[in-house]
């Protein structure tokens, strides 16, 4: 198998042929092979620039400067290797010489939009994440042989929105290396105590503008509060969580394909229900006339998109209502047999304890969701102010099946139910150092992005709607503005705070 790849690669990828030709006509082994970054991209001339030419593959001395964005390689008799830079136009073929197996270009910096309209070049450069979403896309009667490697088109994506996040953190860091921020306050106080503006502020600011940064999560966070301020407590929180099994999912893989293997197919399905779920409680006020609303969406580290939804009613849910709302027992199977079929499927906790030790949920011999929980004869409101839902017993008409654990049959009640919703129904739903100054760096420290999170991302898929829409003020306590300065100007700036915004 290992032969015949080689030889296939031999036969057509471009770079292996231009690699073998350079390299015959070497009289030693003393010398690196540039890959020039500024090569011409594929689709140009052919005579002219795809030809294996020495501008294409030069010899450089040893010592000689070579660009940061080039490529080295060195023989494998004592050469150490060297950085592939990820905006390189032969990173993807090198990185995955088995997609690419003909040496087709990746993405660069250079490449052009195209009017549509017109198929004339424009003056606008295509963004990293436009091209990959464009290699990703489903397309009618053409055959997207990416979406063919399974395991390897999941590191080929999260590879590939890595590429996308750096080359935007990168553009925020050297773009405003320079710039710091502070409260003028502190800036004021720092000159007059110290005069030197060397360590004041930071030195390094992530904007809020990125999507998913400190600051960017700290102002929706800002915004459910003052939902909170005008219109009291929520009254739902809802949590949506993408279901592998749905048949829009299974319907479009592939022959041997696993969900799993087609992260673009369950983002793109997980976001239309999400459409259909908001339109579906707003519009059809399936709980009644909504105020306002918004949600977030999060990955779990197994792979699968999760919806937080916080909902604000015009009529606030009563003790007496939660019933007909939400439900913690298993449905009558003879008059609602598809919802008994979901619940029984997929809203049952475990069952852990005792029959099932090691169940990940157990720790020090206790569930950290503390299940199984007690019966309770009706719905009442507990101490901390949440409800304790109804869950009958089997002597007071609850139901109970029988499912299979280790091989063991054991006996579920409504114990071991999750909270889900009764009124109409989607899907499935749950209720529920020297870095200091430093924010990209911290931001990036110990980030993780799954493949699904990845694709969701390259789609330019939102992670927050809201409704309606919050206007931030530019509101603060006595000279705590928020002063922009550079070490140049950090005296001019503390001696003349910047302008404030009267309101009142």
């Amino acid at each position: 198998m290992i032969g015949q790849l080689q030889i296939f690669l031999h036969e057509h990828n471009q770079l292996v042929r231009m690699f073998k030709t350079t390299l015959d006509t070497m009289h030693s082994d003393d010398h690196k092979i540039i890959i020039r970054a500024d090569k011409r991209p594929s689709g140009s001339l052919e005579r002219q620039f795809n030809a294996p030419t020495i501008n294409e593959v030069a010899v450089v001395i040893f010592g000689e400067n070579v660009a940061s964005r080039d490529i080295v390689l060195k023989r494998r008799d004592g050469g150490q290797l060297q950085r592939v830079y990820e905006t390189h136009r032969s990173y993807d073929t090198l990185q995955y010489p088995l997609m690419f197996c003909r040496g087709e270009d990746g993405y660069h910096l250079n490449i052009k939009m195209v009017n549509p309209m017109t198929g004339e070049e424009t003056n606008k450069n295509v963004s990293s994440m436009n091209f990959y979403a464009y290699r990703l896309m489903i397309r009618q009667d053409v055959d997207n042989h990416l979406l063919r490697y399974r395991r390897l088109f999941q590191q080929y994506c999260v590879d590939m929105y890595v590429e996308v996040e750096t080359e935007r953190l990168n553009f925020i860091r050297f773009n405003q290396s320079k710039l710091r921020s502070d409260e003028y306050i502190h800036l004021r106080d720092a000159i007059a105590t110290e005069g030197d503006a060397a360590n004041i502020g930071r030195l390094t600011i992530l904007p809020a503008t990125h999507i998913g940064s400190p600051r960017h999560m700290h102002e929706y966070a800002q915004d459910a509060m003052t939902y909170v301020r005008n219109y009291g407590r929520l009254d739902l929180f809802i949590t949506f969580t993408c279901n592998p099994k749905w048949p829009e999912i299974t319907n479009q893989l592939l022959t041997g394909q696993t969900p799993s293997d087609r992260h673009d197919i369950t983002a793109r399905v997980f976001k239309q229900k999400i459409v259909v779920l908001m339109n579906y409680i707003v519009k059809q006020k399936v709980f009644g006339a909504i105020r306002c609303w918004m949600y977030s969406v999060e990955w779990q580290k197994r792979g699968l998109a999760h919806a937080h939804i916080l909902l604000w009613m015009f009529d606030k849910v009563r003790p007496d209502h939660i019933d007909s709302i939400i439900s913690v027992e298993i449905p009558d199977p003879e008059t609602d047999p598809e919802l008994h079929s979901v619940v029984t499927t997929n809203m049952i906790h475990g069952p852990c304890g005792t029959q099932n030790p090691g169940s990940p949920c157990m720790q020090n011999g206790n569930c950290i969701k503390r299940f199984p929980r007690p019966f309770v004869a009706d719905t009442i409101s507990g101490i901390d102010g949440y409800p304790l839902y109804r869950r009958r017993s089997p002597d007071d008409n609850g139901r109970s099946i029988i499912m299979k654990v280790k091989g063991k049959d054991v006996v579920v009640d409504n114990r071991w139910i999750v909270p889900y919703l009764t009124m109409g129904y989607v899907a499935m739903f749950g209720i529920a150092d020297p870095n200091a100054n430093d924010e990209v760096m911290k931001f990036q420290l110990g980030r993780y992005v799954s493949c699904n999170e990845a694709i969701w991302r390259l789609f330019s898929f939102t992670i927050h709607e809201r409704h309606p829409t919050v206007v931030h003020l530019a509101v603060h306590l006595e000279n705590g503005q928020r002063v922009y300065f550079t070490e140049a100007n950090a005296a001019q700036r503390a001696e003349r705070p910047p302008a404030t915004t009267n309101f009142f």
